[in-house]
């Protein structure tokens, strides 16, 4: 960042409390002055970067906020200088086309030192729930994405149809040339047009359809398949179907965090599935055979009393793991009261505890009795 402490507003010329449209105005007039290919001069370059940070942090309502509290020591000690001006990307490409200024990208990577394809493509994340069936079967989702795509109207040149001229500087290849003859030896070197940016064409006027930017908005829904045997906590990922990131000028990977909605009576542990099945005492007592209705076809216990001390395993039974191989399942018996008890029913419970409640003295005695 510039090293001098002159103060932002008075870099711009603009009072303290000014509207983001008077900066904007205030900006367009200094960047046609100083613009270091319009003005050769020593310091132009120096007030060009000047003015264009002083631009990029007043435009942030978060870095403005710093400043006026803090001074550029907030800015500075929050944000770098490449997220000062990352932040405001598109004003500035967008200022710059409207003022018929080429080698915006190019300019800036020589001026701070980087440019917007520097950094990669940033990683969109959804989170999705899957439920239990899914886990056993897999399933497919459709995710709503608003992302960019190149504007018809101007075919992601981002200048009015008609007003797009070929540069003058590089004759359209977006290229810049340069021979250099040492002794007997030729050096060539080649670099993207400082005129056009290397893209070989000026803009004289920006596109209405996408105010120059070259990308419109859209939604778009991205089919996600989940895979059988997926699990709570994994992350999917779908190579380049993220957002578009204006950073980048490229689409990030979508990132499908998945998490398992297992319901009150299910849970994972050990790589094993574990049901806790509700039964009624006297369904116990009685060894009653009851049928389970189950992802994949029903299943069969025969509730026998040992079963509340040890669990059923189901070898097999339960979901997909890696290679196709399938988990276990694990039964345990949760004993339950029903909850709602007519009269008749509490009358067979008091006959059943005048047979039980003297054995269970006995039990009990011996129990605590070692």
């Amino acid at each position: 960042m510039p090293s001098n402490d002159k103060d932002y507003y008075e870099i711009l010329g603009v009072p303290r409390n000014a509207t983001k449209e008077e900066i904007k105005r205030a900006y367009r007039r200094l960047a046609l002055q100083y613009h270091p290919d319009r003005n050769k001069s020593p310091e132009a370059e120096e007030k060009f970067k000047e003015i264009s940070e002083a631009y990029a942090v007043l435009m942030d309502d978060e870095k403005r906020r710093l400043y006026d509290m803090y001074g550029k020591a907030g800015v500075s000690q929050t944000y770098s200088t490449e997220d000062i001006f990352r932040s405001r990307w598109f004003d500035f490409e967008e200022l710059f086309r409207d003022l018929g200024f080429g080698g915006f990208e190019s300019l800036f990577e020589r001026l701070f030192g980087f440019g917007r394809r520097q950094k990669s493509a940033q990683p969109t994340v959804v989170d999705v729930d899957v439920s239990l069936e899914e886990v056993y079967r897999g399933g497919v989702r459709e995710i709503p994405l608003e992302t960019y795509e190149t504007c018809q109207r101007c075919g992601g040149v981002g200048g009015e149809p008609g007003y797009v001229d070929k540069c003058v500087e590089c004759g359209g290849t977006g290229q810049s040339v340069k021979r250099v003859q040492t002794g007997f030896l030729y050096f060539t070197s080649v670099q993207p047009c400082g005129k056009c940016g290397g893209t070989g064409r000026v803009v004289r006027r920006s596109c209405s359809a996408c105010r120059g930017r070259g990308m419109v908005s859209r939604t778009e829904k991205v089919v996600v398949n989940i895979p059988p045997g997926v699990g709570d906590g994994e992350t999917l990922v779908l190579r380049g179907r993220g957002l578009y990131d204006m950073d980048s000028g490229a689409r990030g990977d979508l990132l499908v965090r998945v998490r398992v909605k297992l319901g009150r009576w299910f849970r994972f542990e050990d790589n094993r599935l574990v049901m806790l099945l509700p039964v009624a005492p006297s369904e116990v007592a009685s060894q009653r055979e009851v049928t389970i209705p189950f992802f994949d076809g029903d299943i069969k216990v025969k509730l026998r009393r040992e079963l509340l001390d040890k669990p059923l395993v189901i070898r097999g039974k339960g979901p997909p793991m890696a290679g196709g191989r399938r988990s276990d399942l694990e039964i345990r018996l949760v004993l339950r009261m029903p909850e709602h008890l007519g009269g008749e029913a509490l009358k067979h419970y008091a006959e059943l505890l005048r047979h039980e409640s003297a054995h269970m003295d006995e039990e009990r005695r011996r129990f605590f009795s070692h």
